[in-house]
């Protein structure tokens, strides 16, 4: 129960006042600035200083000067301006029918440079949409399209019911340390190498599909590739990583490529899935048309 109802002493004009004061260089700029007179801004900022029962400016010549207090008093009013006009921001989102919050679930395969332009490019936008990103693994891409958890998925897998919209494909390379001994340089059966301990990345969903363990016997379960890779430094294993994140490692000496004689390199599509595209909102939908719209930028750069 609230026995006393807050009722603030300040207003936020007042406080946009003191702060263009500040910003300007004195009362004549700011008063210019903000078309008012300088009496009324003298007005205000006095009224505001005697509400509060401090001094916050200090007037010096032609110039006013912030006090210690002053100081600190304006940056908590810079953030309370921001925090203002972002929840202005979100009121005309909701009611143009933007989505408070837009959950995006990638699989870890898909490669984050691809991911960072699409989102350096809704930023401006967003309309004060909050963005959630997950990282999902195989079968965690598969379920959230299933259960709709998230708005947009870019995954592996398609469920049946879907159509696959390909985004791109992702290389993958099987690697270990440079300076491994237990796995051979030249060229390897696949049941040979099947023979080694093989670094596998978690799935995220409950459903295992075990994809890309070549049946290995041995293997140990890691949660990221940053993980695996570590692992494989210190001359333990194998692991199958992304071409984007295996080459300069390759390049730099601290990872090999494992040659394999039936094949050596693979390819995984990713998609780009909307789980509930009926009731996607205009989030959603502009950045579903910048994943394609990146993708589409970099096929052409690549003919």
């Amino acid at each position: 129960m609230i026995d006393k109802i807050f009722r603030a002493k300040s207003t936020l004009e007042q406080w946009r006042i003191l702060q263009s004061v500040v910003d300007y260089g004195g009362y004549a700029k700011a008063a210019e600035k903000l078309n008012k007179s300088q009496s009324s801004l003298n007005h205000a900022v006095a009224k505001l200083q005697n509400q509060l029962g401090i001094t916050l400016l200090e007037v010096k010549g032609r110039k006013a000067y912030l006090t210690s207090a002053g100081e600190t008093m304006l940056r908590r009013s810079r953030q309370i301006m921001q925090d203002v006009q972002a929840l202005e921001s979100l009121a005309q989102t909701l009611d143009k029918g933007w989505e408070p919050e837009i959950i995006v679930a990638t699989e870890i395969l898909y490669p984050k440079s691809h991911l960072y332009q699409v989102l350096n490019d809704f930023l401006p936008q967003s309309r004060g949409s909050r963005l959630k990103i997950r990282e999902e693994v195989i079968s965690g891409s598969l379920e959230a399209v299933k259960s709709k958890s998230a708005d947009i998925v870019v995954t592996n897998l398609v469920p049946q019911g879907y159509l696959p919209n390909t985004l791109c494909t992702v290389g993958m390379i099987a690697v270990c340390a440079a300076d491994n001994q237990s796995i051979a340089r030249q060229p390897m059966k696949q049941e040979e190498l099947a023979n080694n301990l093989q670094l596998v990345i978690s799935e995220t969903g409950t459903t295992k599909n075990e994809l890309g363990w070549l049946k290995a016997e041995q293997r140990w379960t890691v949660d990221n590739f940053h993980e695996a890779i570590l692992i494989l430094k210190t001359g333990i294993g194998f692991c199958w990583v992304p071409t984007e994140m295996a080459t300069p490692l390759i390049d730099s000496g601290e990872l090999r490529e494992i040659t394999i004689t039936d094949y050596h390199r693979r390819e995984v599509a990713m998609h780009l899935v909307l789980p509930d595209r009926d009731n996607a909102g205009p989030g959603t939908l502009l950045l579903e048309k910048l994943f394609y719209y990146h993708h589409e930028l970099l096929s052409k750069e690549e003919d």
